[in-house]
């Protein structure tokens, strides 16, 4: 008799199909690379991810458009209540930031 149990999982075919290729490289089957990590999981009661993600082009320019504010002076002064951070929001004046070029000329 098997001490064994079936989990059936569903996942995206493209990320299995890529899982089984790369067990199958470093001469595992997929089952035995689940197996180790749920036994992982199980030992450490950790789960470790991370995310290599690539930032997208619209992030990129988002960074460097604040890198540009950073560099100009345009960021906000610190607030300690919530009052003065929404009156200086609302506050017309172009010169309202506490860096900014024309303040300092």
């Amino acid at each position: 008799m098997s001490n064994t149990a079936v989990i059936n999982v569903k996942t995206d075919a493209e990320v299995k199909r890529e899982a089984q290729f790369l067990a199958s490289e470093l001469g595992f089957s997929l089952s035995s690379v689940i197996n180790s990590l749920l036994r992982q999981f199980v030992r450490t009661r950790r789960i470790e991810v991370e995310v290599a993600e690539e930032p997208s082009e619209y992030l990129i320019q988002a960074l460097k458009e604040s890198a540009e504010d950073v560099k100009a002076g345009r960021v906000s002064p610190a607030f300690d209540n919530v009052e003065d951070a929404i009156k200086w929001l609302n506050d017309p004046r172009e010169d309202k930031y506490e860096n900014s070029i024309q303040r300092e000329i």
